[in-house]
Protein backbone atom coordinates (compact mmCIF):
# COMPACT_ATOMS: atom_id res chain seq x y z
CA UNK A 1 0.00 0.00 0.00
CA UNK A 2 1.43 3.36 -1.04
CA UNK A 3 0.24 6.91 -1.47
CA UNK A 4 2.24 8.75 -4.12
CA UNK A 5 2.28 12.41 -5.10
CA UNK A 6 3.38 13.36 -8.63
CA UNK A 7 3.91 17.09 -9.00
CA UNK A 8 3.73 17.80 -12.73
CA UNK A 9 2.77 21.48 -12.55
CA UNK A 10 5.72 23.89 -12.83
CA UNK A 11 6.11 25.95 -9.67
CA UNK A 12 3.86 23.70 -7.58
CA UNK A 13 5.24 21.82 -4.59
CA UNK A 14 2.99 19.84 -2.28
CA UNK A 15 3.70 20.57 1.37
CA UNK A 16 3.24 18.29 4.40
CA UNK A 17 3.33 15.07 2.39
CA UNK A 18 3.85 12.79 5.38
CA UNK A 19 0.93 14.38 7.24
CA UNK A 20 -1.27 14.19 4.14
CA UNK A 21 -0.55 10.47 3.73
CA UNK A 22 -1.53 9.77 7.33
CA UNK A 23 -4.66 11.92 7.01
CA UNK A 24 -5.74 10.06 3.86
CA UNK A 25 -5.09 6.65 5.46
CA UNK A 26 -7.07 7.70 8.53
CA UNK A 27 -9.97 8.90 6.36
CA UNK A 28 -10.05 5.62 4.44
CA UNK A 29 -9.96 3.65 7.69
CA UNK A 30 -12.77 5.81 9.06
CA UNK A 31 -14.85 4.69 6.07
CA UNK A 32 -14.19 1.07 7.12
CA UNK A 33 -12.09 0.47 4.03
CA UNK A 34 -8.51 -0.62 3.40
CA UNK A 35 -6.09 1.89 1.91
CA UNK A 36 -4.50 0.53 -1.25
CA UNK A 37 -2.28 2.29 -3.77
CA UNK A 38 -3.38 5.86 -4.42
CA UNK A 39 -1.51 8.18 -6.78
CA UNK A 40 -2.23 11.89 -6.81
CA UNK A 41 -1.16 13.65 -10.00
CA UNK A 42 -1.04 17.44 -9.85
CA UNK A 43 -1.47 18.81 -13.36
CA UNK A 44 -2.37 21.93 -15.33
CA UNK A 45 -5.93 22.86 -16.22
CA UNK A 46 -5.38 21.98 -19.88
CA UNK A 47 -4.00 18.54 -19.11
CA UNK A 48 -6.90 17.69 -16.79
CA UNK A 49 -9.34 18.99 -19.40
CA UNK A 50 -7.79 16.71 -22.06
CA UNK A 51 -8.03 13.70 -19.72
CA UNK A 52 -11.66 14.57 -18.98
CA UNK A 53 -12.49 14.67 -22.71
CA UNK A 54 -10.41 11.65 -23.75
CA UNK A 55 -11.24 9.19 -20.98
CA UNK A 56 -14.63 10.35 -19.69
CA UNK A 57 -16.14 12.08 -22.73
CA UNK A 58 -16.75 15.23 -20.67
CA UNK A 59 -16.09 18.44 -22.60
CA UNK A 60 -15.51 20.70 -19.60
CA UNK A 61 -12.86 21.79 -17.13
CA UNK A 62 -12.83 20.21 -13.68
CA UNK A 63 -10.73 20.33 -10.55
CA UNK A 64 -10.42 16.58 -9.93
CA UNK A 65 -10.83 13.27 -11.76
CA UNK A 66 -10.66 9.90 -9.99
CA UNK A 67 -9.88 6.60 -11.67
CA UNK A 68 -10.78 3.68 -9.40
CA UNK A 69 -8.65 0.56 -9.97
CA UNK A 70 -9.57 -1.46 -6.88
CA UNK A 71 -12.23 -3.98 -6.03
CA UNK A 72 -13.73 -5.03 -2.73
CA UNK A 73 -12.85 -3.13 0.42
CA UNK A 74 -9.57 -1.69 -0.87
CA UNK A 75 -9.48 1.97 -1.87
CA UNK A 76 -7.02 2.74 -4.64
CA UNK A 77 -6.54 4.43 -7.97
CA UNK A 78 -5.35 7.64 -9.59
CA UNK A 79 -6.57 11.08 -8.63
CA UNK A 80 -5.72 13.81 -11.13
CA UNK A 81 -5.98 17.35 -9.78
CA UNK A 82 -5.91 20.63 -11.69
CA UNK A 83 -3.70 22.95 -9.63
CA UNK A 84 -4.92 25.87 -11.78
CA UNK A 85 -8.58 25.09 -11.07
CA UNK A 86 -7.87 24.69 -7.33
CA UNK A 87 -6.19 28.13 -7.28
CA UNK A 88 -9.14 29.64 -9.14
CA UNK A 89 -11.69 28.02 -6.80
CA UNK A 90 -9.76 29.13 -3.71
CA UNK A 91 -10.08 32.74 -4.92
CA UNK A 92 -13.71 32.27 -5.95
CA UNK A 93 -14.71 30.82 -2.55
CA UNK A 94 -12.33 33.06 -0.59
CA UNK A 95 -10.47 30.20 1.09
CA UNK A 96 -6.77 29.41 1.38
CA UNK A 97 -5.24 27.47 -1.51
CA UNK A 98 -4.07 24.70 0.87
CA UNK A 99 -7.60 24.25 2.26
CA UNK A 100 -9.15 24.03 -1.21
CA UNK A 101 -6.41 21.60 -2.28
CA UNK A 102 -7.11 19.31 0.68
CA UNK A 103 -10.85 19.49 -0.07
CA UNK A 104 -10.25 18.37 -3.65
CA UNK A 105 -7.86 15.65 -2.51
CA UNK A 106 -10.32 14.15 -0.04
CA UNK A 107 -13.11 14.52 -2.62
CA UNK A 108 -11.10 12.30 -4.96
CA UNK A 109 -10.46 9.78 -2.18
CA UNK A 110 -14.17 9.67 -1.37
CA UNK A 111 -14.89 8.84 -5.01
CA UNK A 112 -12.41 5.96 -4.77
CA UNK A 113 -14.19 4.84 -1.60
CA UNK A 114 -17.41 4.50 -3.59
CA UNK A 115 -19.14 7.83 -3.05
CA UNK A 116 -20.75 9.67 -5.94
CA UNK A 117 -21.91 13.25 -6.42
CA UNK A 118 -24.32 12.88 -9.32
CA UNK A 119 -27.43 14.01 -7.45
CA UNK A 120 -28.04 16.90 -5.08
CA UNK A 121 -28.39 14.50 -2.14
CA UNK A 122 -25.10 12.76 -3.05
CA UNK A 123 -23.37 16.16 -3.40
CA UNK A 124 -24.57 17.22 0.06
CA UNK A 125 -23.37 13.92 1.54
CA UNK A 126 -19.94 14.26 -0.07
CA UNK A 127 -19.63 17.86 1.14
CA UNK A 128 -20.53 16.72 4.67
CA UNK A 129 -17.81 14.05 4.49
CA UNK A 130 -15.29 16.52 3.05
CA UNK A 131 -16.02 18.87 5.96
CA UNK A 132 -15.66 16.00 8.42
CA UNK A 133 -12.21 15.06 7.13
CA UNK A 134 -11.08 18.68 6.79
CA UNK A 135 -12.06 19.16 10.43
CA UNK A 136 -10.02 16.06 11.31
CA UNK A 137 -7.03 17.62 9.50
CA UNK A 138 -7.51 20.92 11.32
CA UNK A 139 -7.68 19.22 14.73
CA UNK A 140 -4.51 17.23 14.06
CA UNK A 141 -2.68 20.38 12.96
CA UNK A 142 -3.83 22.28 16.05
CA UNK A 143 -2.76 19.42 18.31
CA UNK A 144 0.63 19.24 16.58
CA UNK A 145 1.07 23.00 16.95
CA UNK A 146 0.11 22.84 20.64
CA UNK A 147 -3.10 24.84 20.23
CA UNK A 148 -5.33 22.18 21.78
Amino acid sequence: MAILFLEKTPGFTLRKKRELKKWIKDAVASENRICGDITFVFESDEKVYRVNVEYLGHDWYTDVISFDYQTGEEVGGDIIISVDRVRENALKYDVAFELELRRVMIHGVLHLAGYDDGTEEERRNMMRLEDKYLDLWRKKEEKKDGKV
